[in-house]
């Protein structure tokens, strides 16, 4: 492994777009993955991703640059995030936009590989 891995959000060729017309892009780094969604208004994850994918939701930090969600754990705890605020939510989750504004998120998650692990 190399000391330095960078990546740029903007290659298209790690996109993901949803029915809706959100779309998503991914960065694989080294020991982590760097996402960045535009989730437009009506996007939630139950319908319109986890569907595409075939996946359940997994574990990863978020932090809101634009717009507002509303994120739900898998205990049924419900948090409202916006501007400026990050957030971890466990695998089994749930989220979707509020309002009339498009949500623009990064999110991260460890791959569990890496000089720490």
């Amino acid at each position: 492994m190399t000391d330095v891995v960078a990546k740029n959000l903007q290659d298209m060729a790690n996109q993901r777009k949803f029915a809706d017309g959100s779309k998503r892009t991914v960065a694989v780094l080294a020991s982590a993955a760097v996402g960045r969604g535009e989730y437009r208004p009506g996007w939630r994850w139950s319908e319109h991703a986890g569907p595409q994918t075939g996946n359940n939701s997994e574990a990863h930090i978020g932090y809101i640059l634009i717009g507002q969600m509303v994120v739900r754990g898998a205990d049924g705890q419900e948090v409202l995030v916006g501007p400026g605020d990050s957030f971890e939510a466990q695998p089994g989750h749930d989220a979707w936009v509020v309002g009339d504004e498009t949500c623009i998120a990064l999110d991260f998650e460890h791959l569990g590989k890496g000089p720490q692990d």
